[in-house]
């Protein structure tokens, strides 16, 4: 689904037949101006959404911010104008998406805090079905950056995928004879044995998965000049923070998108 396609289908959502509240209430010739405020520190993500929501119910939407900007409580994200009744069916809506938005992209920039710039941050496929782009694009406002979008565009042989092949070796070479030209091969592997059959087999790219402190050092070591690294499972950012010295390339955190909270925004009418 397009962007547009799902901030359509989340005004039919709210909407249904109608706002019977704002009909019955607000006059359609009343015009307004509403902002929309930061009621915490947090990073933008979201506007494109939410401007949609405004000018699918006939509104003009002006951000006075960027995304992936850090703002404090009382900042005025954006301001919307147009009819009141507009206004009123657009901000539940469009308040839902900058402020699921932006939690992935506030909970992104801690984490990204946390590597001290020495590695980079990545996310992975556990997204909302249907809202990848976003969620990815939210990461990326946070100062982290997107693994593959999908299962189409690298290889990455995971645990099943080395049982169904017939273990690490096999896997990493049908993958290196088969796949297109220019894609990466990555392979997880979960100790130091497996680790030095994904090598041998010329894997570009390692996941290193849920290995303590001491096994990614020495993972670290076997893979220089060979392989790229790539830590994974458990990270947050404490533990970020206590594997940034020992040399990782990357490490990828399912947690920037599932595991962020909201962030606390508002919207009021300041005219009318």
């Amino acid at each position: 689904m397009t962007v547009e396609e799902i901030v359509q289908a989340a005004l039919a959502e709210d909407l249904g037949a109608g706002d019977l509240t704002t009909l019955s209430c607000v006059d359609a010739t009343v015009e307004g101006v509403a902002t929309i405020d930061a009621r915490q520190d947090l990073v933008v993500s979201g506007l494109e959404p939410a401007r949609l929501a405004f000018e699918a119910r006939g509104a003009l939407f002006v951000p006075r911010v960027s995304d992936g900007q850090r703002v404090a409580p009382g900042t005025v994200i954006a301001e919307a104008r147009g009819a009141a009744q507009g206004l009123l069916e657009a901000e539940r809506v469009a308040l839902n998406f900058l402020m699921w938005l932006s939690g992935i992209a506030t909970h992104t920039h801690r984490v990204v805090q946390a590597a001290g710039g020495k590695m980079a941050v990545l996310d992975t496929r556990k997204t909302t079905p249907l809202h990848r782009a976003l969620e990815k694009a939210a990461v990326v406002h946070g100062g982290g950056s997107n693994h593959r979008m999908g299962l189409y565009d690298m290889v990455l042989i995971k645990e099943n995928h080395i049982r169904a092949a017939g273990g690490v070796s096999q896997a990493v070479q049908k993958a290196r004879a088969l796949a297109p030209e220019g894609v990466v091969v990555e392979v997880e592997v979960e100790d130091l044995e497996e680790l030095e059959l994904a090598l041998n087999a010329g894997a570009e790219l390692v996941l290193l998965d849920n290995m303590d402190d001491a096994t990614l050092k020495a993972a670290v070591a076997a893979c220089k000049g060979r392989a790229q690294t790539e830590a994974s499972g458990g990270m947050d950012a404490a533990r970020i923070a206590a594997v940034a010295d020992l040399g990782l390339d990357r490490v990828s955190v399912g947690g920037l998108i599932h595991q962020a909270r909201w962030v606390d925004l508002g919207m009021g009418l300041v005219e009318a």
